[in-house]
């Protein structure tokens, strides 16, 4: 039969768990790292211009009709 774990016993047992976990993780180097975060800074550069254009073309057919 399973030793019930009081409540300490059951932090302790999942700080244990978290630590082999992370010992499982495969970390990205610093090479991957710059590479994603360039990815990331063009995707985010390109929407931005892309929702501007979106909002500047609709702003100029809308505010004629308002006016």
């Amino acid at each position: 039969m399973a030793k019930k774990l009081g409540f300490f016993g059951k932090i302790t047992k999942f700080f244990k768990q978290v630590k082999s976990e992370l010992k499982k993780v495969n970390w990205p180097n610093k090479e991957e790292i710059t590479s994603n975060t360039l990815v990331v800074l063009v995707t985010v550069i390109a929407l931005i211009a892309f929702i501007g254009l979106i909002d500047l073309t609709l702003a100029n057919i809308i505010t004629p009709l308002i006016t």
